[in-house]
């Protein structure tokens, strides 16, 4: 299927590993041309190499996405190689792991702005260019905590589920401008951050490959009706309705 993105341009946020880096492939091999961002600068320029390699046209963009300016650093970046930006994969690092009732209140805020505020911002920033040209596709990678949460990653469950009510009411603000907002919830992948939670071994553990083709089908001209959705990818592990 022609996902009708070739030529676009996508912002992919925490991309140079991970479901980020996935996500990132994914719409390369669509044909999109994709600016990359990580802290990491050794990560980073081996991402873009690598993309480079497989026939991409990428720019990379070495920046913290949980820093308050970042959003305006790589939205100015991505308009002053590329001229236009089409698509936004919103994603950052996941918090660290804690129980509830043991979280003070410099952890809560941290996850916060790792999770959610980061991502309002980086969104905000690029809504005006993407309703100006009257077409856009946002995602956001969240997790499958959104539906069910996870005892031991309760910064997780309140950071992403509270970007998800956000993003329910920015989708039905977007009606009628071309642009669409939804969220890709992955279960467990064989990523970095599932090695160290130590899940990485669990039965029906996710191919990150997988995970950015649909990440890639939501970033797509057929996906224009797609909007507000919350698409869960974890090989039916979630027992929620």
């Amino acid at each position: 299927m022609d996902l009708g993105i070739a030529g676009r341009v996508a912002l992919v946020a925490a991309s140079s590993k991970g479901l980020g880096r996935a996500s990132a492939d994914a719409l390369a091999a669509e044909g999109a041309r994709v600016v990359i961002t990580a802290r990491g600068e050794e990560a980073l320029l081996r991402a873009e190499a690598e993309l480079r390699a497989a026939g991409a046209e990428v720019h990379a963009v070495q920046v913290d996405v949980t820093a308050p300016d970042a959003a305006a650093v790589v939205v100015a970046e991505t308009l002053g190689r590329f001229e236009k930006l089409d698509i936004v994969v919103v994603n950052a690092g996941g918090p660290p792991p804690g129980r509830a009732l043991e979280l003070g209140a410099d952890a809560l805020q941290l996850g916060l702005e790792a999770s959610l505020l980061s991502s309002v911002r980086l969104i905000t920033e690029a809504v005006p260019h993407l309703r100006a040209q009257g077409w856009g596709r946002i995602c956001c990678i969240s997790s499958y905590s959104i539906v069910q949460a996870i005892p031991t990653l309760a910064l997780s469950n309140m950071a992403r589920s509270g970007l998800r009510a956000w993003a329910k009411s920015a989708a039905y603000d977007l009606r009628g401008s071309g642009v669409t907002l939804n969220l890709a919830c992955p279960g467990p992948h064989a990523t970095e951050r599932a090695v160290a939670l130590g899940i990485a071994d669990r039965e029906g553990v996710g191919d990150p490959a997988d995970f950015g083709k649909v990440v890639a089908f939501l970033c797509s001209e057929p996906a224009r009706n797609v909007s507000g959705a919350a698409i869960v990818v974890d090989g039916g592990e979630t027992l929620a309705l």
